[in-house]
């Protein structure tokens, strides 16, 4: 196995190992990372453990339902009891980039149901300050996309519409994506609001005072953490 995937199930699994408890619903992640969790609550599960998983997205939904776990729909829980998922990255204050993955809505409706949201990440994903590596995926509709596009470029990014086999990316919500690149941004939180109120935006990739804790695991076998 490649190392960064040894990083990323190492990580996963001690989240799981440490998060979850007999009974709980749990919130399971979309990305890479987050499928070695899938993996392990299915084992959980498999042991006599009753869990049950709410997806962020289809392709989560389709792993989980491989792995054995019971999947709930989102609006038939009062609440859910800790979700794991990724992140593309984090910087000191627990502050997040996510959405590589296409899942970003689902994804954020998911954690404002979580009474925890633990994000597990390896040491690649961690900023001094958030947009140093990756671009903001914003979530836009359809119908006028590059009304919107021209929106966020007013905010200063480079707004790229995500292609997939030559055709724009569809989320399983049925927008598009644009990635913004924006570089170093200094207030993220003044850069949601702002993207957030333009025309045709559903959401974005800032996850904002979302992650409850971090854990972050290291080529040299030791995993860290922010939060509780």
């Amino acid at each position: 196995m490649h190392m960064n995937e040894n990083l990323k199930r190492m990580v996963a699994e001690k989240a799981v190992d440490e998060y979850i408890r007999d009974g709980m619903t749990v919130g399971l992640g979309t990305g890479s990372t987050a499928y070695y969790v899938i993996k392990k609550v299915g084992e959980l599960v498999r042991s006599g453990m009753r869990l049950k998983g709410v997806a962020t997205s289809l392709q989560t939904e389709s792993i989980a339902k491989e792995c054995g776990i019971t999947i709930v729909d989102v609006d038939d829980v009062d609440h859910i009891d800790v979700t794991i998922d990724g992140a593309d990255e984090v910087d000191p204050k627990m502050q997040l980039i996510k959405g590589l993955g296409g899942a970003l809505v689902r994804e954020k409706i998911v954690a404002s149901a979580s009474l925890s949201e633990v994000i597990i990440v390896d040491e690649s994903k961690m900023v001094t300050v958030l947009g140093t590596k990756t671009p903001v995926p914003v979530e836009v509709l359809k119908f006028g996309h590059t009304v919107s596009r021209r929106g966020l470029e007013k905010q200063g990014c480079e707004a790229i519409l995500r292609m997939k086999e030559g055709f724009p990316f569809i989320t399983d919500s049925g927008n598009y994506i644009y990635d913004c690149r924006f570089g170093k941004i200094e207030n993220p939180f003044f850069l949601e609001s702002r993207i957030n109120v333009i025309p045709g935006v559903v959401d974005n990739g800032l996850f904002l005072n979302t992650a409850t804790a971090v854990l972050t695991s290291s080529s040299d076998g030791k995993i860290s953490r922010l939060g509780v």
